[in-house]
């Protein structure tokens, strides 16, 4: 009766087993469990024996009565992985490979295959739970500093705009055709170091053939900043300036002169020419402009070219984040409205000599036990050992429902037959009762 009870127990203990496997069914990231049944220990009625020579009677084997069953072990199939289901949220996020990401809750170091992240109100990524998942910041460049793992921000007051960048350059090319004589315009955007716009329109006027050679000038019309008239001065070998009421150029030496020669295009190229907005020394930018990509055509031969000239200059306003997702090497990458795109962070994983050896400790998390192998704190990039992330995509529980309804039929029929057993037991005690009659 003992050991039937003893079975009745390990088998309870497996359909509890399967019945969590089948609840958490379409549970993200969810591990299946399995069972194992283990003999409990045996009453020996007779201790094994050896021949004897001397008496001629040979061994005999151990009398032993077995006293039950009891669970043997819950293994965990972290090892793996469950289908992939794509979401197209950018930070539902997948593991190729073993790994596990990070993430703190409390103080307390947490491991997960989960990849369902969100952001909190502080712009930290966080788990449903609220657990901060870890990583690695970035330096300026945009690489990881693999030191002790931090949470990561994707939407924080320091990444959510870019500095400005100040322009440095400008260029200005295009076709001018030789048989013309109007004046070509052109207007050039460019931004100091605060990431104020200007916008500079300068012209290039017919100024007469000398020989072989067409020469044309370069003549600013006007220049504002922010949608505002402003001053702008070239010091070059003739210096160019605006007025600062009108944003109008001043006539007296103001002419630089581009050459041509016959063959269309410029003889003494103009390289070097600075720019520079009048009183705003400390934050207005200093261009260079290069006008040696101009050159010019017979309309006779080349009626197919385009006309007129562009200007075109480096620099950027003000970026605010338009946009932010992670890419498969873990490294969450911030999109803003200045074109620029930079790493704000990288995510880390950990990796275990025995991930069966964790321990789970709810909400799809598990900690690093004794047999698991440690965690070092620093963590490993993704890509090491082939593995990958991928986003926009979950992975789903592991859990073979054909399999557990095998052993969902076989665990039900053994807890049966045990009560039978315990039937049958208390049957013959009522026949042992009944002997005294």
């Amino acid at each position: 009766m003992y050991s039937a009870v003893s079975g009745l127990k390990a088998h309870q203990t497996r359909m509890d087993v399967i019945g969590n496997n089948i609840a958490n069914v379409n549970t993200v990231a969810y591990k299946s469990q399995s069972m194992t049944f283990s003999e409990v220990f045996y009453q020996t009625t007779q201790i094994a024996s050896g021949p004897n020579a001397e008496t001629g009677k040979g061994g005999t084997n151990a009398m032993q009565i077995g006293l039950g069953s009891s669970v043997g072990s819950i293994s965990t199939a972290i090892s793996s992985e469950g289908s992939p289901e794509r979401t197209d949220n950018a930070f539902d996020l997948k593991i190729g490979g073993s790994s596990f990401f990070i993430v703190n809750s409390a103080g307390n170091t947490f491991f997960t295959r989960a990849g369902n992240f969100k952001v909190d109100e502080s712009g930290a990524l966080v788990t449903p739970g609220g657990a901060n998942v870890m990583g690695w910041q970035v330096d300026e460049s945009g690489n990881a500093k693999r030191d002790l793992v931090s949470k990561l921000y994707v939407n924080s007051p320091d990444v959510a705009y870019t500095s400005p960048e100040r322009t440095s350059s400008v260029t200005v090319t295009g076709n001018l055709n030789a048989g013309s004589k109007d004046t070509s315009t052109t207007t050039i955007n460019f931004y100091d170091s605060l990431g104020n716009s200007y916008q500079a329109t300068v012209n290039l006027v017919y100024a007469g053939v000398q020989g072989d050679n067409t020469q044309y000038t370069i003549e600013p019309v006007s220049v504002s900043k922010n949608g505002k008239p402003t001053d702008l001065t070239f010091t070059a070998s003739a210096p160019l300036s605006f007025n600062t009421l009108t944003g109008l150029a001043d006539a007296s030496n103001s002419d630089i002169k581009l050459t041509f020669s016959n063959n269309g295009t410029a003889s003494d190229a103009i390289e070097g020419v600075d720019l520079r907005v009048i009183g705003e020394s400390e934050t207005s930018p200093v261009l260079t402009m290069d006008a040696s990509g101009i050159t010019m055509f017979s309309e006779k031969t080349n009626l197919n070219s385009e006309l007129g000239i562009n200007g075109l200059g480096k620099g950027k306003a003000v970026g605010k984040m338009t946009s932010v997702g992670v890419d498969s090497s873990g490294y969450i990458v911030a999109s803003y409205s200045n074109g620029v795109t930079k790493n704000i962070g990288q995510i880390a994983v950990a990796s275990f000599s025995n991930p069966e050896g964790l321990q789970k400790e709810g909400d799809n998390l598990y900690s690093a036990t004794l047999n698991s192998g440690t965690f070092d704190g620093i963590g490993q990039d993704v890509t090491e050992g082939d593995g990958s992330i991928s986003s926009g995509v979950l992975e789903m529980s592991n859990v073979d429902l054909s399999s557990e309804f095998t052993n969902l039929i076989t665990t039900q029929r053994g807890y049966q037959a045990n009560s039978r057993i315990i039937t049958v037991s208390d049957t013959l005690l009522e026949e042992l009762i009944n002997l005294k009659r």
